[in-house]
């Protein structure tokens, strides 16, 4: 009997605490995983990635680093141009999980982003395989049209970069 309490005490206890600290809880095998859709400097980056690679083992999607920050206008731009193309973003949620790292006076994630190749400019993709693997490093400013980003180019990079069969 003291060992089942015990047992029910330490479960309440991972529980709870993470909650009360303000850190989440690890994706479970369900479908609880939360995209990391906002740029956070007070993120832990590497865990939102650890959480991603467990996603992608459930659903088979790769994962789509974004990396960026609030103070990044051509980042608010990618947001709206994912807004006002419902297909292009319908296309990214059924083949990707976004993780959105922060870049930012407050936390430039060096640590983490020593891992990557050198990002020329922000926004910056990373598209990564389910066990966290770098697949392909895209620079954005390759898929710009103007003010914005062009259909094609972000359609194009996103199906040849997208989930495999």
């Amino acid at each position: 009997m003291r060992r089942r309490v015990s047992a029910l005490v330490c479960v309440a206890l991972m529980i709870i605490v993470p909650s009360a600290l303000g850190q989440e809880r690890p994706a479970e095998t369900g479908s609880n995983y939360v995209p990391v859709t906002a740029y956070d400097p007070s993120r832990n980056a590497a865990h939102d990635i650890q959480n991603a690679i467990a996603e992608t083992h459930r659903t088979g999607k790769r994962i789509l680093l974004e990396i960026g920050g609030n103070w990044c206008g051509w980042c608010h731009t990618m947001d709206k141009f994912f807004e006002q193309n419902p297909k292009l973003l319908a296309l990214r949620e059924e083949n990707f999980v976004l993780v959105k790292v922060n870049f930012s006076k407050e936390n430039k994630n060096e640590m983490l982003l020593a891992n990557y190749p050198r990002i020329p400019g922000y926004p910056h993709l990373f598209v990564l395989d389910s066990e966290g693997k770098l697949l392909h490093s895209q620079d954005t400013s390759q898929l710009e049209l103007g003010k914005s980003y062009d259909l094609k180019k972000f359609t194009a990079f996103l199906k040849k970069w997208g989930r495999r069969p």
